[in-house]
């Protein structure tokens, strides 16, 4: 799977462990920062991997920032991107598997290491099971977008 990875200076220390771990079970990763522990703003980072997850570049991102948070609502703002906070193995896969989440965001202050690698391995492994139900839900997530001019 073709992944886009990023994180602001409070995820950095937490990123390069993931990014390893992934290119381990055979994932291309594609890193847009931040690269190296010096301050910079969440929402820039969130932008780069949100757009390499719609223009098809990458086919799931990941964000790391302190709690996830910011790093989730700057990527929800984008319309197509439906990001989630996975800071547990069974959201993590479920949120790909009913809601199609296209950009998992942990929180580095959060979770740790170990953790991390549980997490990232159930979201990649997780496939969206377009069942009626699924389908036409995520296709409202889609109108929402299209109502707010997105």
């Amino acid at each position: 799977m073709k992944l886009v990875v990023g994180s602001d200076h409070a995820g950095f220390p937490l990123k390069a462990s993931v990014v390893e771990y992934l290119q381990s079970l055979g994932h291309e990763i594609t890193d847009v920062g931040s690269f190296d522990p010096d301050p910079v703003d969440f929402p820039v980072i969130s932008g780069k991997v949100c757009d390499a997850v719609l223009d098809g570049s990458a086919d799931r991102g990941l964000l790391i920032c302190g709690t996830g948070v910011g790093a989730v609502i700057a990527a929800n703002k984008r319309a197509g991107i439906r990001a989630s906070i996975g800071h547990d193995v069974h959201c993590a896969h479920q949120g790909v598997e009913h809601d199609d989440v296209n950009v998992m965001c942990i929180g580095a202050q959060i979770v740790g290491p170990w953790l991390a690698r549980d997490l990232v391995k159930a979201y990649v492994e997780a496939e969206f099971d377009a069942t009626d139900d699924h389908v036409r839900r995520v296709e409202m997530l889609h109108e929402l977008d299209r109502q707010r001019g997105a």
